[in-house]
């Protein structure tokens, strides 16, 4: 009767029972239903949180995956709801369970997560653990073979990272980061960016053809290295600064935009503390964030970057202290 009820309101309607008398046939029935599993064999369990109350409030989850059952509801989504959920596991089945799948929902939040915070939400015993964690996961972020930008491109540096007067090209102690975006109307498509060396022909050709479909029409500033676009399979829109009234930031609005989204992600998440030799996988990860940010399923981007993740051949810690980016 329950179940061909909507709820327990209708349900109380129907069998013109108290509101009370109803909630303790449910309590009894799912009594009944706990008593009767079998929670002798549960080889795989998950542990997930699930949102409710406009999406304020959160439960965590215990599943037998294989059985497709719920195991134990806890209130929050902290290292304590997960510790609860896990003792409710006695001893033997503890030693019965090989593998336990979570839902790392720190790493798909929009804004993402730092070693620092991940190692602290999550409880682990070092830093180190957390930080290859995420760059495990940033190398994964970069889909082989994805399509090149296309239609009007805008492209241009700007320099990241530590202090220093001089802004412009030529700062010694900053690192050069080239952007490519895309500018559809008024709005603004996928982004590319990578870290040069300086902003040389060969370097800035380099970036462009690697990520730009040749065909497109790439707007850029005045700089002289850009001059190969025309003879390159581009159309070049060349926008000249000197004595013009408007201001960089309205000639090329999307890097413009971009590269300050880009600086406040690394010092708002990261606190800053990005080293010039690891940027390029931070620079992936924005951009991951970045081209999915009209997404409607965050679970769906944390899907697709599970699949390209086990795609990869495995990474110890001594491969990611030493990195070796690939644009």
């Amino acid at each position: 009767m329950l179940q061909a009820a909507a709820s327990i309101e209708s349900a109380r309607l129907l069998l013109k029972l108290h509101w009370d008398s109803i909630q303790r046939i449910m309590d009894r029935a799912v009594e009944r239903g706990l008593l009767k599993r079998n929670l002798d064999d549960i080889p795989h369990v998950g542990i997930d949180e699930k949102s409710f109350g406009r999406g304020h409030d959160y439960v965590s989850v215990l599943t037998d995956i294989e059985g497709s059952r719920v195991l134990e509801v806890v209130p929050g989504r902290d290292e304590q709801a997960a510790n609860q959920l896990w003792n409710t596991l006695s001893d033997e089945q503890k030693d019965k369970i090989e593998a336990v799948a979570m839902d790392m929902w720190q790493t798909s939040q929009k804004n993402g997560a730092s070693a620092k915070g991940l190692q602290q939400s999550l409880g682990l015993g070092s830093y180190e653990t957390a930080w290859t964690w995420l760059h495990k996961l940033r190398r994964a972020m970069v889909r082989p073979g994805r399509d090149q930008l296309s239609g009007l491109v805008e492209v241009d540096e700007t320099y990241v990272g530590g202090p220093e007067e001089h802004m412009g090209r030529g700062a010694v102690t900053k690192t050069l980061v080239v952007i490519a975006v895309e500018k559809c109307g008024r709005a603004f498509g996928r982004t590319r960016m990578a870290v040069i060396e300086e902003a040389s022909k060969d370097a800035l050709y380099g970036f462009i053809q690697s990520c730009v479909a040749p065909g497109s029409t790439v707007r850029t500033d005045g700089w002289p290295s850009y001059l190969f676009l025309k003879d390159s399979g581009y159309v070049h829109d060349r926008v000249i600064q000197k004595n013009n009234p408007q201001t960089p930031s309205e000639l090329l609005p999307g890097v413009h935009l971009v590269a300050s989204l880009l600086k406040r992600w690394l010092l708002g998440t990261h606190q800053g503390a990005v080293s010039p030799a690891h940027l390029p996988y931070y620079l992936d990860e924005f951009t991951f964030r970045f081209n999915r940010r009209t997404s409607k399923s965050r679970g769906k981007l944390f899907y697709r970057l599970m699949e390209q993740a086990v795609a990869l051949d495995p990474m110890p810690y001594k491969t990611l202290v030493q990195p070796k980016h690939n644009l």
